[in-house]
């Protein structure tokens, strides 16, 4: 690769660079006004701010990607508090029971907002307060405890529901179990049969009275916290305000064991593709950006290595072997075989056959046509060569004969080739 190909290169990676940085700080200008209570979301409004406090102070937490139907039944993985912070799905009615049973059996449970029905399975529910302006959307103070020096408004705080409403739906839901009612009427009435609550603490409430954080205490040593407004939750309150101080004591498991985050009835479950989400990734990001971008430039440059522009690069010249340098590699073969007077025999009749004017074989004595060739050549070198061969072919030797016949032969050869004449000027 040349010079100009490597600093183009190398120039066209800076400008991909920078384009990724630019478009990376327009893209984090623009914040998103809303987000959903996730501890995916690290934004103003999202929901990663209690996850990542318990984490740094050692509390063993996880993200719950999966449903809640086996919740209640679960023994090695029984989470120690199940957080559940407004969902954007509902949960389904077999879930909030399984949720109950779990409350029921000595668990511990942080419902937020509706918390996907479960703040009215346990006996409550949310509404706005008495003296909220709907025209302003103006959040009601709530009076701070002992200790801390700002909290969060509120705008939504929990009502008990009326204990004969709750008879009343048992009641309706022992005669739909009668013989001859349809069971899935038990799954759309939205209800949920609570544990039985043996007491019920006002921990947080507005100026007004109006609860706003609820403990409840079940049989069986089980516990639920009831949270009025999913703003408690978000980052933007743990940053900005004593919410941290008032909500961490209450998150921490009194048992052994996690605190497990529902994600799934945010829309993450565990099915999804991680070929999906990683392209997500790299579409939404200034880093995923950088990447395509890099990815593009390296298969440009393997397009412009591909292929090759001009003419063909020289290679070595290989020559093929001459017809002496064949019969020195004869004779070396036939020499390293012990075959030293077929070798000599064979070089002398392979110069006596190149030297020959008819197509057919050369018949007659090998030694008389050598001396009839010495005094044909002209020079003295030339006759010296042919008196070794004849010497070679007399006088019996070892296998170093073999290679002085083809140095003979050689030096006949040359002495009889015919030298080429330089071209008249």
């Amino acid at each position: 690769m040349s010079h100009r190909t490597e600093l183009g290169l190398v120039l066209l990676l800076a400008v991909a660079l920078t384009v990724a940085l630019l478009a990376g700080r327009r893209h984090s200008r623009a914040t998103q006004l809303y987000e959903p209570a996730s501890t995916y979301y690290s934004g103003p409004t999202g929901g990663r701010g209690p996850y990542d406090v318990l984490a740094r102070l050692g509390v063993p937490v996880e993200r719950r990607r999966t449903t809640l139907f086996d919740l209640a039944r679960q023994v090695r993985r029984r989470p120690a508090v199940l957080v559940v912070v407004a969902p954007e799905r509902w949960l389904a009615p077999a879930e909030r029971e399984a949720v109950a049973r779990y409350v029921a059996t000595g668990g511990a449970l942080v419902a937020v907002g509706d918390a996907g029905g479960l703040t009215q399975c346990l006996g409550w529910d949310t509404a706005p307060p008495d003296s909220f302006d709907f025209a302003r959307r103006d959040s009601v103070a709530v009076a701070v405890p002992a200790g801390l020096e700002r909290l969060p408004g509120v705008n939504w705080v929990l009502q008990s529901v009326e204990q004969d409403t709750l008879e009343g739906r048992a009641k309706r839901a022992a005669e739909l179990r009668k013989p001859g009612r349809p069971g899935s009427l038990l799954r759309e009435d939205g209800e949920c049969e609570s544990a039985g609550r043996v007491g019920a603490d006002t921990l947080l409430a507005t100026l007004h009275g109006a609860p706003v954080l609820v403990r409840l205490r079940y049989r069986g040593g089980g516990r639920a916290l009831l949270v009025s407004d999913d703003d408690y939750f978000r980052n933007r309150a743990w940053r900005d305000s004593d919410a941290p101080e008032l909500l961490v004591p209450l998150l921490v498991p009194e048992t052994r064991g996690r605190v497990s985050w529902d994600e799934y009835h945010h829309g993450h479950g565990a099915d999804g593709s991680l070929t999906r989400a990683v392209l997500a990734w790299m579409a939404r990001s200034p880093a995923g950006w950088a990447l395509w971008q890099l990815v593009a430039v390296a298969l440009g440059w393997l397009v412009v290595t591909a292929v090759r522009f001009g003419p063909p690069r020289p290679v070595i010249d290989r020559r093929r072997r001459s017809p002496l340098e064949h019969l020195e590699a004869l004779a070396a073969g036939l020499e390293g075989a012990a075959g030293v007077e077929t070798a000599v025999a064979l070089t002398v009749s392979g110069l006596r056959r190149r030297l020959s004017r008819g197509s057919q074989p050369p018949r007659g004595d090998a030694r008389q046509w050598l001396g009839a060739l010495e005094l044909a050549l002209p020079s003295a070198r030339g006759r010296r060569a042919v008196r070794r061969l004849q010497d070679m072919l007399t006088n019996p030797g070892g296998p170093e004969r073999v290679l002085g016949a083809a140095q003979a032969v050689e030096d006949v050869w040359e002495e009889l080739r015919p030298q080429a004449k330089p071209a008249a000027s």
